[in-house]
C-alpha cells in the first residue's frame, strides 16, 4: 500500500516537472502535430524510466538495467536543473513585466528560443561538471576533544563513510576510489552510516572482498539506512557482514573498555513487521557512561531524550542535497545538512555529504566525501 502510495506521488510530481517541460518546448519552437506527439512519447517514457530501471533490474539482464539507470538518472538531473534554471528566468520574466508595465524583455518567441537555449546548455554544462565532481572523493578531518579519553591513549581514529550506494549507478571503480582514500588515513575503526547498498545486489556481491582489505584494528561497524530495505534486507545485511562489518541493528559493543559503540536501525524497520530491533532510547543507556559513547545512526535527526546520553552522533542520509538547490530544502528538513553541530552537554552530531551518489550520478556545491574523526584527551 505504501509503495503504491509512493509511486503515485512520485509520478504525479515527476509527471507535472516533464508537462512543464513539454509546454516551455511547444511554446518556443512552435511545434508541428507530428514533432509534438514524438516529444511527449520521450517524456513519457523518461517518466517512467526509473522504474522499468527497477522492473528490469529484477526480470531482466545488467547491461540494460544498467543502461536504463543512466539514461534515466542522468535525464532527471539534467531536467532538474532546466527546471531550476527556467524557473528563475520565469520570474525574473514576470518581475519585469510587473514592474515595466507589461512590456516584454524581447520579441516574445525570441525570448522564449533564447531561454530554452540558455537554460538547455546550462544544465548540460552544469551536469557535466556535477558528473566529474561525484567522482572526486574528498578527505575531510574532523578533530574531536573529550574528557572521557584516557591520556595514555593519543587519538582514535574514526574513518566513516555513508551512502555508497552501490548498486547499477555506483561499481567498482568509484568503491575502490573511495576505500583507497579511507584506507590511507589508517583507522582504527571503520563505520559505515547506512545505504551502502542501493537496488538488487546480486551483481555486487564480488565487491564485498574489497572492504576487507581495509584494516581497522578496534573494529569495523555499520547500520542500516532506508536503502538497505529498498535493497532487500536480508541480502543487504549478508552483503554488509560479507564485507567484514559489525552490523549493530539496536546493538552495542565495547572498544578497549573506553568506548562503546551503539547503533540503531533506520526508522524503514517500522513497515517491516517482525524485524527484531530495539530503539534508541532502549539502547542507549540512562546512567552516566565513563566510556565515550559513538551513535551510529543513518538519519541525521536528533532524540531531544537521547541528548547527554551519547558523546557522538555519526549520520548520513541527506548527501547534503547531493545537487543545488536541493540542499536548500535539505536544510530546513534537518537540524544541519552537513558537517559538525555543536550539542548541549558536549555532544557532537557529525552529518556526513555521503561518498556516493543516489539517483542522478552527479554532484553540485556538495562534494563526495570520506570522513575522518580524530578522538583525543581534553
Amino acid at each position: 500500500m505504501r509503495v503504491s502510495v509512493f509511486l503515485s506521488i512520485f509520478l504525479s510530481i515527476y509527471g507535472l516537472l516533464h508537462a512543464y517541460t513539454f509546454f516551455k518546448v511547444k511554446n518556443a519552437f512552435r511545434l508541428s502535430r507530428r514533432s509534438g506527439v514524438g516529444l511527449f512519447v520521450f517524456l513519457a517514457f523518461m517518466v517512467l524510466c526509473p522504474m522499468l530501471t527497477r522492473l528490469s533490474e529484477r526480470v531482466s539482464s545488467e547491461l540494460l538495467s544498467v543502461s536504463l539507470a543512466y539514461v534515466g538518472y542522468t535525464w532527471m538531473g539534467v531536467l532538474f536543473l532546466f527546471i531550476c534554471l527556467h524557473l528563475c528566468l520565469d520570474i525574473a520574466g514576470f518581475l519585469w513585466r510587473l514592474f515595466n508595465r507589461g512590456k516584454p524583455v524581447w520579441n516574445r518567441m525570441l525570448s522564449r528560443r533564447v531561454a530554452f537555449w540558455f537554460c538547455a546548455a546550462a544544465s548540460v554544462v552544469l551536469a557535466s561538471f556535477g558528473y566529474f565532481e561525484a567522482l572526486r572523493i574528498r578527505t575531510d578531518h574532523v578533530v574531536i576533544r573529550s574528557q572521557k579519553m584516557p591520556a595514555a591513549i593519543s587519538k582514535i581514529r574514526i574513518v566513516q563513510i555513508s551512502d555508497v550506494h552501490l548498486g547499477l549507478m555506483v561499481r567498482e571503480s568509484l568503491l575502490r576510489s573511495i576505500l583507497r582514500k579511507a584506507a590511507a588515513e589508517k583507522p582504527d575503526i571503520l563505520v559505515s552510516t547506512g545505504d551502502l547498498v542501493d537496488g538488487q545486489i546480486d551483481d555486487i556481491s564480488g565487491m564485498a572482498g574489497l572492504f576487507r582489505s581495509i584494516d581497522a584494528p578496534y573494529g569495523k561497524f555499520a547500520v542500516t539506512g532506508n536503502h538497505e530495505y529498498y535493497a532487500g534486507i536480508e541480502r543487504a545485511m549478508a552483503f554488509t557482514e560479507q564485507a567484514g562489518f559489525t552490523l549493530l541493528r539496536g546493538d552495542e559493543r565495547d572498544v578497549l573498555g573506553i568506548m562503546r559503540v551503539v547503533g540503531v536501525e533506520d526508522p524503514t524497520a517500522d513497515r517491516f513487521p517482525g524485524i527484531p530491533t530495539r530503539s534508541e532510547d532502549q539502547v542507549l543507556s540512562s546512567e552516566a557512561d565513563s566510556r565515550f559513547v559513538l551513535l551510529l545512526k543513518h538519519r541525521p535527526v536528533l532524540n531531544p531524550k537521547s541528548i547527554g546520553r551519547f558523546d557522538l552522533q555519526l549520520s548520513g542520509h541527506a548527501h547534503k542535497g547531493q545537487i543545488f538547490p536541493f540542499s536548500l530544502i535539505i536544510r530546513a528538513l534537518y537540524p544541519i545538512d552537513a558537517g559538525l553541530l555543536s550539542l548541549p552537554r558536549d555532544g557532537f552530531l557529525y552529518v556526513s555529504r555521503g561518498s556516493g551518489t543516489w539517483g542522478p550520478p552527479m554532484r553540485i556545491l556538495s562534494p563526495p566525501e570520506v570522513t575522518v574523526i580524530d578522538l583525543i584527551p581534553k
